[in-house]
């Protein structure tokens, strides 16, 4: 991404708040040879159907989520694929709309997988120039790394998730090397939710979420007497944590005001990657360099009675609208009416960015919203 014109330099204005920032134009490496595994996995999980590789004999099964599109209407939806039993999305709302960026396609991806003791529900915010291809193939890959692990549904899923980020960063850069991907400067963010229907953990089930980045998991929780409260249940890796920040300059990376909004990853004596966010997939040579990692933060929790509405958006709605005020949104609507709720919200949110950088840019804005007790009910 040069800068030497003045339509270079208007459009990296225009990205001051999105995640890469102004860089140096950077050779891209051809790469080493390939693992042949790896090669074998991506072509079989390529052929695969996702609802194949569910256990035989789950009953109903709901496949819902995002394919790449090169539409450039702004707010317009991404396409979607549905398989499975289209009626099965009681107490679910999602919505991924296309941001007011001229030069880029919608670079958000989403999935939500419902089969009857369980449901996944995944966010992957692409970036870079080819980030929308990356969040594609992590979209569509890492569910169906976790159906081929054996310890999916069993008592160690935290580390399973965090084995399944690392492998398929491995198939990003298996996939990179036999150029299907160009993710040496392109890459996506994952936050990934496991939800758990039975009552194994608690009388109203679990969730087990891993995330690396900045595509938050928010809980809006009602009290008895109707009051909401937002929880974030995860942490943005943003490079100016303490911790984050010590990874990356131990590995000889930097990490560098912008001026204006982020604080910026780059290489020792390099003007790349410029990112605002300290672990993703993909952003090879940003993994290689400066101590970005994919490694995700897991956290598992039994879900109480207040425990009622889960929300996994893209940065596109956090950027200005905190956790309290999106399940405020979200909280008007009854759970059949999730739809209309994950309309809402990407709808204000897109308004708080036009508001707050002039019509300018508006990032990709991607909403998953659940129900949590509407979609426990609606298993039986």
């Amino acid at each position: 991404m040069g800068c030497g014109s003045s339509k270079a330099t208007e459009v990296e204005t225009q990205r001051r708040r999105l995640s890469v920032g102004n860089v140096d134009k950077v050779n891209e490496a051809d790469g080493g040879p390939t693992n042949e595994d790896d090669r074998g996995l991506i072509t079989m999980l390529s052929e695969e159907a996702i609802l194949s590789m569910a256990a035989a004999g789950e009953g109903r099964k709901m496949s819902i989520g995002s394919h790449t599109d090169q539409g450039k209407t702004s707010f317009a939806n991404k396409t979607i694929n549905k398989e499975g039993d289209e009626d099965n999305y009681t107490g679910m709302g999602f919505t991924c709309r296309k941001g007011l960026k001229p030069e880029a396609p919608n670079q958000d991806s989403w999935i939500i997988l419902k089969i009857e003791d369980y449901s996944i529900y995944g966010v992957f915010d692409g970036h870079g120039q080819k980030g929308h291809d990356v969040s594609q193939f992590v979209k569509d890959a890492m569910p169906k790394l976790i159906f081929k692990d054996d310890r999916f549904k069993g008592d160690n899923m935290g580390q399973m998730c965090k084995d399944v980020f690392k492998q398929c960063q491995n198939l990003v850069r298996t996939a990179d090397r036999m150029k299907k991907l160009s993710a040496q400067m392109s890459g996506t963010t994952a936050t990934l939710c496991i939800h758990d229907h039975t009552t194994k953990l608690g009388p109203y089930g679990s969730l087990i979420l891993a995330h690396a980045a900045d595509s938050t998991a928010v809980l809006g929780k009602m009290s008895d007497e109707k009051q909401w409260k937002a929880v974030a249940l995860t942490r943005d890796h943003k490079p100016n944590l303490k911790d984050e920040r010590a990874r990356i300059e131990k590995a000889g990376g930097r990490v560098v005001f912008d001026g204006y909004a982020n604080h910026r990853v780059y290489a020792k004596n390099g003007r790349y990657p410029g990112l605002n966010m300290s672990r993703c997939l993909g952003d090879l040579m940003g993994h290689d360099d400066c101590g970005i990692t994919c490694e995700p933060e897991t956290k598992e929790l039994a879900l109480q009675k207040e425990d009622n509405v889960l929300l996994v958006c893209s940065d596109g709605v956090w950027e200005f609208t905190q956790p309290e005020e999106a399940v405020e949104v979200v909280s008007r609507f009854a759970p059949g009416d999730a739809q209309r709720a994950a309309d809402a919200l990407a709808k204000e949110a897109w308004d708080r960015w036009i508001r707050e950088e002039g019509g300018a840019v508006v990032d990709d804005i991607t909403v998953v919203l659940v129900y949590l007790h509407a979609i426990n009910k609606s298993k039986d």
